[in-house]
């Protein structure tokens, strides 16, 4: 392999170096070689075609020639291909980045490394993309032995990032700010130059995760480890004045929008300036009254279209009877399934219970409930509080006391179930254990301890007897 490498390479060397004595940008339309170089473009392109440089290096020692030798001569012919693609410099870079990988001797990595920037800077001479290309070439740079943290790689960047400007890639963002830490640290450039680097990098971050759909997570990716590598020198190039000047007017002309004065508050008091501060305190009160104002809005959205959480809030408010008809809504949208839908069922009992008394749609209401979430012991400690709350109605002494016995039975229920509501069931138990049935009257109506008795007023359960001690 190494023989055969050495042969076609030299090849390439001595064609490469007549080639910079020739028009970079030449394509094939009009070149006398133009089949000669199509043909070649397609030979080779069939060896590289989706392919990444993984690929090819491990390809045959034989594969590897044919497709390089044709790149070669296509390139030679025509290094801007027809002059709408720039796949002579794109392929070019990948054979020499996968001779990189192969190769062991520095001498001849340094080579290549010298052909791959070459031919990125004429892709961007010829098809006029610095934007693009010089942050690919610096980010190339940056992993590159021969550039690394050199101030050949920091001006390539600064470079990219003029041409970008808001379009620049994000995967700049993590070698530029290592090299920009790197050369602070090192006295090479200053507070206010890093500073307004950090800041840049910021605003395309910013700029893209808003409105970037598909890469909008790769600059918040980026955006988080430039932040982490600025920690490094942050309390050294940042201060309250320098952001107070140059956020302040930006204030001025967008007091109306609520992102812009929320940033611009929280950077001011992350560098240090005192909220006691004028100008903080404007910021603040706009930045409230613009909330409140943005609040009230998406609240009134999310009530008209979410029932189930329009219904909570109604019945916070006392109203009951709305609450209860957009409970009715919420069930029906099937938006709530499990614990949740269990909890909406037991919110309309409640409200059916305590404030409309209708017993019987609370009773159907705490058997779904307890349905949908068994093992849940709330709902049998309102069917208890039901039952306790009709026993009040019933005519007879005896038929009240056995309504309480069915409420009992619900509490004592709840809470073995349910070890969270024990609490409240041994409360219910307590206050009801002195209005059990006495003695006297069961044994009038030949009633014994133990006996199973149904209970009237409306109540329907089936209750065993129990009498005062």
């Amino acid at each position: 392999m190494k023989f055969l490498l050495n042969i076609f390479l030299l090849t390439f060397f001595l064609g490469f170096a007549l080639n910079d004595t020739m028009a970079q940008c030449k394509n094939w339309m009009d070149s006398p070689e133009k089949d000669a170089a199509e043909a070649a473009h397609s030979l080779y392109r069939d060896v590289v075609r989706g392919k990444q440089v993984d690929d090819l290096v491990k390809l045959s020692d034989e594969n590897f020639k044919h497709g390089f030798d044709n790149w070669q001569k296509a390139y030679n012919i025509a290094p801007a291909a027809d002059g709408q693609r720039p796949s002579h410099y794109s392929d070019g870079r990948k054979f020499y980045q996968a001779l990189l990988k192969k190769e062991t001797d520095e001498a001849k990595k340094k080579e290549y490394y010298d052909i791959i920037f070459r031919l990125y800077d004429e892709q961007i001479e010829c098809y006029k993309n610095e934007a693009i290309m010089l942050g690919r070439k610096a980010f190339d740079m940056f992993y590159a032995p021969v550039h690394g943290y050199r101030m050949s790689t920091y001006d390539t960047f600064k470079k990219a990032l003029a041409a970008g400007k808001k379009n620049t890639e994000y995967l700049v963002f993590d070698p530029l700010s290592k090299v920009a830490v790197y050369f602070y640290q090192k006295e090479k450039i200053t507070k206010e130059e890093a500073r307004d680097l950090y800041l840049e990098l910021e605003a395309i971050a910013d700029h893209n995760i808003a409105n970037n759909k598909t890469y909008g997570k790769y600059y918040e990716q980026g955006k988080s480890i430039m932040k982490s590598e600025f920690r490094k020198i942050e309390d050294e190039i940042f201060d309250c004045d320098y952001f107070k000047d140059k956020l302040l007017p930006e204030f001025a002309e967008k007091k109306d929008d609520l992102e812009t004065v929320k940033y611009i508050f929280n950077k001011l008091r992350q560098q240090g300036c005192d909220e006691a501060d004028p100008a903080l305190q404007e910021l603040k009160t706009t930045y409230e009254t613009l909330a409140a104002e943005i609040n009230a809005g998406l609240e009134a959205e999310r009530r008209k279209n979410s029932p189930c959480y329009d219904a909570t809030q109604l019945q916070k408010e006392g109203k009951y009877e709305e609450a209860l008809a957009r409970y009715q809504e919420c069930v029906a949208s099937g938006e709530q399934e499990g614990e949740a839908l269990a909890q909406i069922y037991y919110s309309m009992a409640f409200i059916q219970t305590w404030q409309v008394r209708q017993y019987g749609n609370a009773r159907q209401n705490i058997k779904k409930a307890a349905s949908a979430k068994p093992g849940w012991g709330k709902p049998y400690i309102l069917l208890g509080d039901i039952y306790a709350k009709m026993s009040t109605g019933c005519k007879e002494d005896w038929d009240k006391r056995l309504a309480i016995l069915a409420a009992l039975a619900k509490y004592n229920y709840a809470k073995s179930i349910d070890g969270e509501v024990s609490a409240d069931a041994n409360k219910r138990i307590g206050q009801y254990s002195s209005a059990l049935p006495d003695r006297e009257e069961g044994f009038m109506r030949k009633v014994s301890p133990g006996d199973k008795v149904q209970c009237g007023c409306g109540i329907g359960e089936t209750v065993t007897i129990r009498f005062k001690s």
